[in-house]
């Protein structure tokens, strides 16, 4: 008797799975509804940023779960979480609840500085290794615990953004942002990002740029350039 395979189970396509269709409209709406501050070239890339989101939604990519994973800084999830939802961003943050327990948290450097990974962690929600796969844009969270400093680094080739969704950061030390601001870094800006003493901080980001360069970032820090000796 001849026996027949039983057909491979087509793959999950974004369109059968409203949570993370919802969540990617939230980040579409983050784009279009944040200020640019009257600035023509952060208005630009929150066209394009919602262009790219569009594009994949319309693509129907299928999503592939990678292994659930957690780092020490999740520890801080919940209060981050409970925090951004009395903020302007609450849709979003319960948009990231319904599928927070697919997420995989990350570090994306092989070494850390001494600390930093108690205090650090990102999750890819689209990208090239994210749940959604698209070669596009990437779209993610990025979780920072209370007096957590990340060091001195930038992007080749990538235009990023934050939007702050709970906790408060500082950037280069040039003022701070809190919920609903908008953090823009074009591409090859060193930036550090310090954390409020008090709370944690969860930040939605984008990375804009051609996709070759999306998916072949390589995360490192910027050494600290040793101190001048003082006198003549």
């Amino acid at each position: 008797m001849e026996e027949h395979s039983a057909p491979a189970e087509a793959p999950l396509r974004l369109s059968t799975a409203p949570n993370w269709v919802y969540l990617l409209r939230e980040y579409y709406e983050m784009y279009r509804r944040s200020s640019a501050g009257g600035s023509s070239r952060i208005r630009a890339h929150q066209r394009i940023v919602r262009e790219q989101i569009s594009k994949v939604m319309d693509a129907n990519p299928p999503l592939i779960f990678p292994q659930p994973e957690q780092k020490p800084v999740c520890a801080h999830l919940t209060r981050a979480l409970d925090r951004g939802r009395l903020e302007r961003a609450a849709t979003v943050i319960r948009a990231i609840e319904c599928v927070a327990d697919r997420l995989a948290w990350r570090y994306g450097y092989d070494r850390l500085p001494k600390g930093l990974a108690e205090k650090f962690a990102y999750a890819e929600i689209a990208g090239p290794n994210g749940p959604v796969r698209t070669a596009d844009v990437i779209l993610g969270l990025v979780l920072f615990a209370p007096k957590c400093i990340y060091p001195t680094h930038s992007h080749d080739g990538v235009t990023e953004s934050y939007y702050c969704l709970s906790g408060a950061v500082s950037e280069n030390d040039d003022g701070v942002y809190a919920p609903g601001s908008l953090i823009f870094n074009p591409p090859g800006r060193d930036h550090r990002i310090t954390v409020d003493a008090r709370e944690p901080c969860l930040l939605a980001y984008a990375w804009a740029g051609p996709p070759e360069r999306l998916a072949d970032q390589k995360f490192a820090f910027r050494r600290a350039k040793p101190a001048r000796k003082a006198g003549p």
